[in-house]
C-alpha cells in the first residue's frame, strides 16, 4: 500500500507528537497490552499549537475525502480536545461543522443520553481519536453513535499504533484515517 506524500503540516504536527507525545518505557495501554513506549497525545492536543495543527489537518483530510460531514466527536475524554481543535478551526474558517461527545456512562439525570451535542439522527458523522491502538473505544463510540441515529462515515485519529485498529473498524466497514502513525516516528509495529 503505498502512502500519499506528507503535507507540511502533517510534518510539522509528526515532529510535535514527536518531542511532546512520544514516551520510551514500559507501559500498559488501556487495550491491556505492554508497550515499550507510549503516546500521550494530550501533550499535543491540549496544547495551542498543538490543537490548531490538528484542527487544521484533521479538517485538510475531510475536505480530501468529499463533502464534509455534519459534525465530528467521539469517546470522551480522549476526543473532546480533538472535536474541539477540529469545531474551532472549522468555525475560524466559517464552516457550519458541529461536534458532539460520546459518554462511557449514560448521565444518571436529565436526559439521560450516551451522545451530547448538537447533532440529530440522519446526519454524517465522523468519529475522532486521539490514539487508537486495537479500537476498542472507537467501536463503543461508533455503536453508540449509530444507536442514536448517526450515519457513522469513518474514523479520523491523530495517531495510529498499528495495533489492529484499522482491520477492526474494516471489518465494521468503517475506514480508518490517521494523521500520524507510529511508522512517521521510527518505530515499527511489532516494537510495541
Amino acid at each position: 500500500m503505498s502512502t500519499p506524500p506528507i503535507s507540511p503540516l502533517t510534518r510539522e504536527l509528526v515532529d510535535l507528537v514527536g518531542t511532546k507525545a512520544l514516551k520510551r518505557g514500559t507501559f500498559r495501554l488501556a487495550s491491556g497490552r505492554e508497550a515499550s513506549f507510549y503516546l500521550d497525545a494530550k501533550q499535543v492536543v491540549l496544547d495551542a499549537h498543538g490543537a490548531m495543527l490538528v484542527g487544521r489537518a484533521i479538517l485538510e483530510r475531510l475536505r480530501s475525502l468529499g463533502p464534509l460531514p455534519h459534525a465530528v466527536g467521539g469517546m470522551a475524554i480522549g476526543a473532546d480536545p480533538v472535536t474541539a481543535a477540529v469545531v474551532t478551526m472549522a468555525g475560524v474558517e466559517g464552516l457550519p461543522l458541529k461536534g458532539f461527545m460520546v459518554r462511557k456512562e449514560a448521565k444518571g439525570h436529565g436526559l439521560q443520553k450516551y451522545v451530547e451535542g448538537p447533532v440529530e439522527p440522519g446526519q454524517r458523522v465522523v468519529i475522532v481519536e486521539d490514539v487508537v491502538t486495537t479500537g476498542g473505544s472507537s467501536l463503543l463510540a461508533i455503536d453508540r453513535a449509530v444507536e442514536f441515529g448517526l450515519v457513522v462515515e469513518r474514523l479520523v485519529a491523530v495517531i495510529d499504533r498499528l495495533a489492529g485498529a484499522r482491520e477492526a473498524l474494516a471489518a465494521r466497514g468503517i475506514p480508518l484515517e490517521s494523521l500520524v502513525t507510529i511508522r512517521d516516528l521510527g518505530i515499527e509495529p511489532d516494537a510495541s
